[in-house]
């Protein structure tokens, strides 16, 4: 069950009614609501599940400033380093894109300015979302885990999987005498653990150490440095400087989940900087999550041949 009542809050009242209204007139199920999408001088739109729905309500410009000014607690200058990256992480950790006039210096965005559109995504936290994806990551034998790539392609599902895989790893699994391992996640765009004032609002176990707000490559060395992390987490890789980072974990002995676009083992190979790790024999697992099926299905699994020092198709049955 979701609540967006962190939302509709930030909105003007004749906005958050019409939401309401056409929420209860058309009868739609809360649970399945994705996005709210608001865009000066246009429509609301609604994603639900894989529909989008039109709310025949024009926002004004001076609405959209006064949601942006709701989302920051009107302290917009306190949210300056999130705007700059073009979200803001809300109280239950709903995020909330941002887009507008990119004020540029030295090659970098400073500020964002009349701003144009806001993206609501609705936070949703699916427990036990990972159970079949578990047993393929995890080594009972050593109470660890392999390091895994988990790959799809955008919406398929992945961060709410590597969410869920954290919880479970994190405060580990009696059923299999699993026990918890301290994880250190970095979440670059708040996605994961969604951090607000410091305070996780999703559950990823009472073993994990967060960092957000702060790019991957960094973010991983001041984990493995501060935090001595048994695994380490991250969201979409693909930077050379986060390639250096993951193998400098791995050489250290440190264990790590990671995820990345793509859609089969040919778009590895495609990836530069991805298949360099893969070359290097980081990653013992590579999953592949389906587009085709329900969010969370396996498409296929890869494991590494550490013999051979290559990656075979893994037999699901």
């Amino acid at each position: 069950m979701i609540c967006i009542n962190n939302i509709l809050r930030c909105f003007p009242i004749k906005v958050s009614k019409k939401i309401e209204d056409y929420i209860i007139s058309e009868n739609i199920n809360i649970n399945l609501l994705e996005e709210i999408r608001i865009r000066i001088n246009r429509p609301i739109l609604l994603k639900i599940g894989l529909l989008e729905n039109k709310i025949d309500y024009i926002v004004k410009s001076e609405e959209i400033l006064e949601i942006l000014q709701h989302i920051c607690d009107n302290s917009i200058y306190s949210y300056q380093n999130q705007i700059c990256n073009g979200y803001i992480t809300m109280q239950g950790g709903h995020r909330v894109g941002i887009t507008g006039n990119a004020i540029i210096k030295d090659g970098k965005i400073t500020n964002i300015n009349y701003i144009s559109s806001l993206n609501f995504r609705i936070a949703k936290q699916v427990i036990g979302c990972s159970n079949k994806i578990i047993k393929y990551v995890i080594n009972e034998q050593e109470n660890s885990i392999y390091n895994t790539l988990i790959v799809s392609p955008p919406g398929v599902g992945k961060t709410t999987i590597l969410r869920d895989l954290i919880r479970k790893l994190s405060n580990g699994i009696e059923q299999i005498h699993f026990h918890g391992i301290n994880i250190g996640v970095v979440d670059e765009r708040g996605e994961i653990a969604a951090m607000y004032r410091g305070i996780p609002q999703n559950d990823i176990g009472i073993r994990t150490d967060v960092i957000d707000n702060v790019n991957k490559a960094i973010g991983m060395s001041m984990l493995i440095r501060s935090m001595s992390p048994q695994v380490i987490v991250a969201d979409e890789i693909g930077n050379p400087k986060e390639i250096e980072s993951i193998t400098y974990a791995s050489c250290s002995g440190i264990k790590g989940i990671f995820t990345a676009h793509g859609a089969s083992i040919e778009d590895i190979k495609l990836n530069p900087t991805i298949c360099e790790l893969a070359k290097n024999c980081i990653f013992e697992r590579i999953i592949f999550l389906s587009d085709k099926k329900e969010k969370g299905e396996i498409e296929k699994v890869y494991m590494l041949n550490k013999i051979e020092k290559q990656y075979i198709l893994y037999d699901q049955n």
